[in-house]
């Protein structure tokens, strides 16, 4: 606790010049009169906000300061307080350390209320300031009936709203449906309920007289309770809303973007809304921090695998192209390339679209073609900035493989993705969109093929329990083919060979496919046969 308190606040407050010695005696005698703290009576007096207030005892103590606003809190650490215990106390917990747990509140010095959060918990509590106002929001967001979904539906189905048409209603009443407190607790609890399951995306999709909530957990999409039908309209202006865009537009496509905090974890949200016939579908990407900055012996890489990746990052020049369908793992690898390389003296510069995560020590450019800022673009700008590395987000069409390759014959290391089936395939892709085989041979120097497949569940071992949702299966790792170009390969590339003849003449030099190497972790008890040949086939 700060070596200030509650009852020398006041006094602090007079030495500072906030108040006057007259003032500080009214406050005194508010706080014996009401039994309010100084926390509440000091804004009422009007000397300071509440916001001024809790900014001047973060500044001045050792107390930290909480922004509740864009919080994501976990409903498991909700669950550690209850919800007459918060609202008696004006208190809520935010994370979870061990044993200590971290909880706002407006009066930060009230010993009593943290006692009984102690001997409730059984938790050492860790005081951190917020505005009552922020406070008295977040109870009423996050403190949900039942503490389940069916919880919170039942919730929303109590409330008597009916705007089920957008595009018939006017901004202000969207804008009021989509703040009634049923409804955000609804958005707050899928968002933390879809980061809890480790979703990567949730699907919000209108049918006729249903409105489906899926998440995509491991690759696969795992159906949801679905909430009311009359709720759509309010479900998806909140989302608008948190994602800055326009609620009152329904008939174009929009993007954007969410930035909050679960726990300790960021979680960045992509959000695509796309019309259709019965209203407005929603995906949501959840892109969490915390599982991408992964080393690259965390992702599945067998260990000679991954001692060749890693010389091959160390070369000082030529072009690793990552491969594989949407959703195969490519970013994450390159994200996980880059951190392993990353050092003082290199200089790394990326083009990206979007830049999805923030790398420290590495400058990420966006494209955007609005200003023209495209790949190709992008890529002619960041030779002029002296890079030892780029890494392009996606190879698209000609002009961005002439400059990557210009860029690996001049003497940088170049990391790339491209949408292709196997390794071999990215080679003909390349000569598809019109790159003369010769610059192919002497740029390129590996392309790595990955997917990403189901790990068997640890407790049930594929049988199906609760843990995994009765799938068996329970989070992802890697499967991968390193094609390593040598004198073969590139003579195979001059001749203008097939993606099969290269693909057989990579497996003649000791390239594993990804098959065998997804084969490999069956026997090893990692995942299942099955689901080596549904990534695979």
């Amino acid at each position: 606790m700060s070596k200030f308190s509650r009852k020398t606040i006041g006094d602090l407050l007079l030495e500072k010049g906030i108040i006057s010695y007259p003032q500080l005696e009214q406050i005194k005698f508010e706080e014996r009169q009401t039994g309010e703290s100084l926390f509440k009576v000091v804004p009422r007096l009007g000397f300071m906000t509440q916001k001024e207030m809790v900014e001047f005892i973060a500044q001045h103590t050792d107390i930290p300061q909480v922004e509740l606003a864009n919080m994501m809190i976990d409903p498991e650490i909700i669950k550690l307080v209850p919800e007459e215990l918060a609202r008696k106390y004006q208190i809520i917990p935010v994370l979870r350390i061990g044993n200590a747990l971290s909880c706002a509140m407006a009066d930060v010095f009230n010993i009593y209320a943290i006692d009984e959060l102690s001997a409730k918990t059984g938790l050492t509590i860790d005081p951190m300031i917020a505005t009552e106002d922020e406070i008295k929001k977040a109870i009423d967001e996050f403190y949900i009936v039942q503490g389940d979904m069916g919880g919170v539906i039942k919730t929303l189905d109590e409330v008597k709203l009916d705007i089920e048409d957008s595009e018939h209603v006017d901004v202000v009443s969207l804008k009021g449906a989509s703040e009634e407190p049923p409804v955000v607790k609804y958005v707050n609890f899928m968002i933390a309920k879809a980061v809890s399951d480790g979703a990567s995306d949730i699907h919000i999709e209108p049918e006729e007289h249903v409105l489906s909530v899926r998440f995509r957990i491991d690759g696969i999409l795992q159906k949801q309770e679905n909430p009311p039908k009359k709720f759509q309209a309010a479900i998806s202006s909140r989302i608008k809303i948190m994602a800055n865009l326009d609620i009152a537009e329904t008939r174009k496509p929009q993007d954007g973007r969410i930035q909050t905090q679960l726990q300790d974890r960021r979680i960045d949200i992509r959000v695509s809304f796309l019309p259709t016939v019965y209203g407005e579908n929603i995906v949501m990407r959840l892109l969490d921090t915390s599982n991408i900055l992964l080393g690259l012996e965390e992702i599945g890489f067998d260990k000679e695998t991954l001692s060749q990746l890693r010389g091959l990052l160390q070369k000082p020049n030529g072009i690793i192209l990552v491969t594989g369908p949407t959703g195969s793992g490519k970013t994450t690898t390159l994200y996980s390339s880059l951190s392993t390389i990353n050092e003082p003296k290199k200089s790394i510069v990326t083009v990206e679209d979007p830049v999805e995560y923030r790398l420290p020590g590495i400058r990420q450019t966006q494209v955007d073609p609005k200003i023209d800022l495209t790949f190709s673009n992008g890529l002619r700008a960041i030779l002029r900035q002296d890079p030892d590395v780029i890494m392009i987000g996606e190879i698209r069409d000609v002009d961005t493989a002439r400059i990557a390759i210009q860029a690996a014959l001049t003497g940088h290391l170049v990391l790339a993705t491209l949408h292709t089936n196997n390794a071999a395939g990215a080679i003909t892709r390349l000569m598809d969109i019109g790159i003369e085989p010769f610059l192919l041979a002497s740029s390129i120097i590996a392309v790595l093929a990955q997917r990403l497949v189901r790990v068997l569940c640890k407790d049930c071992h594929g049988k199906g329990c609760k843990l995994c949702s009765t799938t068996g299966y329970k989070g992802r790792t890697g499967i991968y083919e390193l094609l390593i170009f040598n004198e073969n390969i590139r003579s195979h590339i001059l001749r203008k060979s097939s993606a099969e003849e290269i693909h057989r003449a990579a497996i003649a030099t000791g390239m594993q496919s990804l098959y065998d190497n997804g084969m490999s972790k069956v026997k090893a008890g990692i995942t299942s046969e099955e689901e080596v040949y549904r990534v695979t086939q």
